[in-house]
């Protein structure tokens, strides 16, 4: 109940800011606005030629290649160091990267059909899900390199010095003040009690 009332005067508070903020204010025309051209936005650059754009798929499946044998040799040196945390970090990076990897070759296999088919739309398409796996790979592969392990975490052999100050008194110094005998401690009284 009491939330429907605070919900109801924020309308009401919304409702007059908006009314008052469109009287005093008039906004500027705005210009024109072109008619939508159906285009996402992402435009690669340099325009290729579909056999360019078979090749630059080529390299781009080479470069994940390299990602993905980059972070096994870093699997395989973490897993001889016997460093099991650093051992599940990059196990998780480098299945997330054979997975782009499995991707990109189903993706070039489509690239090679749309070339042989001269579908260039498609070929585009295709051409840019493959540069977006090549991205992702190369973000793996960075952050593969963070993986921190035990070595970082363990420097070596803890070693514990103890020094106690000589000047300190020996035996106990414990002063409790004398007991005065015309204090009596009661019990305290129930105040809920059933009897």
């Amino acid at each position: 109940m009491r939330l429907d009332i605070c919900f109801r005067w924020v309308g009401v508070a919304a409702f007059v800011l908006g009314v008052s903020g469109s009287a005093t204010a008039q906004p500027a025309p705005a210009p024109p606005v072109p008619p939508p051209s159906g285009q996402v936005g992402f435009e690669r650059s340099p325009k290729l030629s579909l056999q360019e754009e078979s090749a630059q798929g080529e390299t781009i499946i080479s470069r994940i290649d390299q990602a993905t044998s980059t972070v096994r040799r870093q699997l395989d040196s973490a897993r001889q160091g016997r460093d099991v945390i650093r051992s599940l970090c990059l196990s998780d990076k480098l299945s997330q990267v054979d997975v782009a990897s499995r991707s990109a070759r189903d993706r070039q296999g489509a690239l090679q059909a749309a070339v042989q088919r001269g579908d260039t739309e498609l070929a585009n398409h295709e051409m840019t899900i493959l540069t977006v796996l090549r991205q992702r790979a190369e973000q793996l592969t960075a952050e593969a390199n963070q993986c921190l392990g035990e070595e970082v975490a363990f420097v070596g052999q803890t070693q514990v010095i103890t020094q106690v100050d000589p000047n300190l008194p020996s035996g106990d110094t414990t002063f409790y003040p004398p007991t005065d005998p015309t204090l009596v401690s009661a019990p305290p009284q129930c105040t809920s009690c059933t009897h």
